[in-house]
């Protein structure tokens, strides 16, 4: 029979090191009233078999900074706990066989530095050094992060457990979860065979088990069981027990010592989804059939990275399931469908590496009610619906596991489960050679071939083949006027007597405006960081319509949800797939636009930044005059069923203003050039507006105030230490993408958060963050791209029409 109280501050549903470090993180914040419940044994499911590795770059800044406190805290965690851990500090040797490999480990050592950490560039000759066993004469480089180190996955849970049960956290083992209990939509604790707990949180920490979990209490948890594959081999005379981990990603291989051993783990191209029917109820530290068959095409490439393992015998082939979500990025936060429940599952094959940085924050989100930092990488929130489904989720794994050691390239698009969500206008698009990236389940074009030009990306880190078509796009807004589907944008309506109110206290921004103004404002959170940026169009007196992008639909819906009072009368309604949209843009927007609708689109009658209903082809239209491309234009608002004829009508007319269907692609390139930021590269909850150079957008004495007011008024008084700025590079040849460092007099003084080239200003373009201090707008500017440091020129106002004299046209 299990101990097991009736109450508990918070429940964790999974015994495996993520698990286990968010109790022992709870416990070092003094949050002892923690139960941890475990279905079989600490470790039993994915933990026990991982490889251990503890890389420390990651894709983003704030992900990497996790990374490294996991670090830091196996560093010390034997000796607080008196628990071996098998943690060492060997580094890591990421190695390239060509030179399209080189440039991007060359842009990761250029991003590591960013971030702090020590990294270097080095010669075959040099990973010859490192790893003598290696076989270096087909390579051209290579990257070495000696901080990198490995660790054994089941001594390091279990000294996490021991720190947690130190402190009074109650850890159980053989107690299975059957479900979440559930109260009017809100998670109040959890069933099992020996009785019920009740709690005010409860944690998802139950890995591969987690989506079946949140099933049952009505939560989207998208991931999927893959096998994943290594072998062991007997032992190898003269193998160094401080050997760095390699990675060689274009063999989908890792190689690291084991005891005197060799182990050899593969992220395959093509993987195999697992636990279609549902896992055994028995699965307690189980492998899975060996399939040497699936496997046997990448030992050649093992072979030849290492020759020893062609004169070495296998001792161990294993096969072990572990949990991948559709972006290969872990599942964290509290759940916007049920409230009361976090999760921290979904870990794609770093769990122990994550799981340090992971169980701190997910700790500091559960006390303090809010997230420490910036984590949309990884925010639960970012996930959809949609995602749940579990053919979806099947499809995806197939892909997602080899995209770990796939080539990074920029703009790369995934190749499977698409066309899940589509515009009504697809079709169309696609007879007119659109090709098309995915967002948030969303077809939308990217670019548009011209005859005879298949729409397929064609990747690389340089100029790819769709560039001179976009830069036709870009131009063709410019000088003419182009036209977008946009339909995918997240569109709520929020309507009662309180509406006002409501939005009022959200927004930054002043929202007492006459009705049919359009709202460009930020919605902030306490300490000031801006949580949402997008516009609010108010439609009535009682009503008000918010635009946002369409990867943080679920995200800012939940935000607008969350903080309606309970005693307001006012609901929001997310109202995305009721409405397409269509953005004309351009110097002849308004004339084509004025040949189709009886409506004057005059300044006088139609001022820039007000919204209206028109007539237009046979329907009845919103119409915005608003902008992200920095031209004359209008955002237009279709019911969905008459968007085609809208659409059509659009494209007979603008032959004769020279219109042209553009993708995201030029959208990007002229939203750069005019300085518009973009949430969750430019602007993000570590930033605030004051930093981001949008304190012009910011009511600070409006009635009643704002959600972060305070808080911007005291980063106000302090002074700035950063500031957004925007950059091109001298050299246009190099192009800029995001996190390239910034040097200002030879001292690394910020990053690059986007890049695109400009194709108008003939530039290479970035916005970033650079510290301030004396005279730090004098200073002589550079940016790092792929280790080589490139001339540039900052600068506070954009590149582009500085004074927004063709906005307002």
């Amino acid at each position: 029979m299990a101990d097991l109280p009736e109450h508990a501050r918070v429940v964790i549903v999974g015994g495996g090191i993520v698990g286990c470090s968010i109790a022992y993180h709870l416990a070092l914040r003094g949050e002892t009233d923690v139960v941890l419940l475990e279905r079989k044994q600490l470790t039993c499911g994915t933990t026990w078999h991982a490889a251990g590795l503890v890389g420390q770059l990651r894709a983003t800044q704030n992900l990497t900074r996790l990374a490294q406190y996991t670090t830091n805290l196996f560093k010390t965690l034997e000796q607080e706990t008196g628990q071996a851990t098998g943690f060492q500090q060997r580094g890591s040797v990421s190695v390239a066989p060509n030179h399209e490999r080189f440039e991007e480990l060359k842009r990761g050592a250029s991003m590591a530095r960013v971030f702090g950490l020590e990294v270097d560039i080095i010669t075959p000759a040099d990973i010859k050094a490192l790893v003598p066993l290696a076989n270096v004469d087909d390579l051209v480089g290579g990257v070495h992060l000696p901080g990198d180190g490995i660790t054994n996955p089941i001594d390091t849970t279990q000294a996490l457990a021991k720190g947690a049960r130190a402190k009074g956290v109650k850890i159980r083992e053989n107690v299975k979860v059957d479900s979440i209990i559930v109260e009017h939509g809100r998670a109040v604790g959890v069933s099992t065979e020996f009785g019920d707990i009740r709690a005010d949180v409860v944690v998802n920490a139950a890995g591969m088990w987690g989506r079946e979990i949140g099933d049952q209490a009505g939560a989207v948890v998208p991931l999927h069981a893959a096998e994943h594959f290594y072998i062991v081999t007997e032992g190898v005379e003269g193998i160094s027990s401080t050997m760095p981990v390699l990675r060689d990603p274009d063999g989908c291989g890792y190689f690291k010592e084991d005891a005197g051993k060799l182990l050899v783990g593969w992220f395959e191209p093509v993987a195999k989804p697992w636990g279609m029917k549902g896992i055994p109820e028995t699965f307690c530290f189980d492998s899975l059939p060996e399939d040497f068959e699936h496997i046997a095409p990448l030992m050649e490439a093992a072979a030849n990275r290492m020759p020893i393992i062609g004169e070495t015998g296998i001792r161990l082939f294993f096969n072990g399931p572990e949990a991948f979500t559709p972006d290969d990025r872990y599942l964290l936060g509290e759940s916007p469908d049920v409230p009361g429940l976090f999760m921290a599952c979904g870990f794609n094959s770093i769990g122990i590496q994550s799981s340090g940085g992971a169980g701190k924050v997910l700790a500091d989100w559960i006390l303090d009610g809010r997230p420490p930092m910036d984590l949309w990488d990884v925010d639960i929130r970012r996930v959809m619906p949609f995602q749940r489904n579990r053919a979806y989720l099947h499809d995806r794994t197939v892909e997602a596991l080899g995209l770990l050691y796939a080539m990074h390239w920029p703009f790369r698009q995934p190749e499977t489960a698409r066309n899940v969500r589509t515009s009504p206008l697809h079709d169309r698009l696609a007879a007119r050679g659109a090709c098309f990236g995915e967002v948030a389940g969303w077809e939308r074009t990217n670019w548009f071939a011209p005859s005879g030009v298949e729409p397929v990306y064609e990747y690389t880190y340089g100029r790819q083949n769709w560039f001179p078509y976009s830069a036709a796009e870009h131009m063709a807004v410019r000088e003419n006027v182009g036209l977008f589907d946009q339909s995918s944008f997240g569109k709520f309506v929020l309507e009662g007597p309180d509406a006002e109110a409501v939005i009022n206290q959200i927004s930054a921004n002043d929202m007492s405006v006459p009705i049919g103004k359009i709202v460009y404002t930020q919605w902030l959170n306490e300490r000031g960081g801006i949580e949402a940026d997008l516009t609010v169009t108010r439609e009535a007196l009682d009503r008000y319509l918010v635009v946002t992008a369409a990867a943080t639909q679920v995200r800012d819906f939940a935000w607008l949800k969350d903080h309606i009072p309970a005693a307001a009368r006012a609901i929001v309604v997310d109202v995305t797939s009721g409405m397409a949209t269509l953005s004309l843009m351009g110097p002849n927007s308004r004339a084509l636009l004025s040949t189709l609708t009886p409506a004057d689109l005059s300044n006088e009658a139609f001022p820039f930044g007000t919204s209206q209903i028109i007539d237009l082809g046979y329907a009845r239209v919103r119409a915005s005059r608003v902008t992200y491309v920095g031209e004359l234009g209008w955002e237009l608002y279709i019911a969905t069923e008459f968007a085609a004829n809208v659409f059509d009508t659009l494209l007979s007319a603008g032959e004769a203003f020279g219109l042209r269907l553009c993708g995201y692609h030029a959208l990007n390139s002229l939203r750069m050039e005019k300085g518009y930021r973009h949430w969750g590269h430019d602007v993000s909850p570590d930033e605030n507006p004051l930093e981001a150079g949008l304190g012009f957008v910011v009511a600070w004495d409006k009635p009643g105030g704002f959600i972060g007011r305070h808080a911007l008024l005291a980063a106000k008084e302090a002074g700035l230490p950063q500031r957004l700025v925007q950059v091109a590079l001298r050299d246009d040849s190099k192009l800029l993408y995001h996190n390239e460092p910034i040097w200002r007099d030879g001292v690394l003084v910020g990053r690059i958060t986007s890049g695109m080239y400009g194709h108008f200003v003939g530039k290479s373009l970035g916005m970033g963050y650079v510290s301030t201090g004396h005279e730090w707008q004098a200073g002589v500017y550079e940016v790092e791209v792929a280790g080589e440091r490139v001339a540039a020129d900052v600068q506070l106002s954009p590149f582009y029409d500085p004074k927004s004299a063709r906005v307002r046209s």
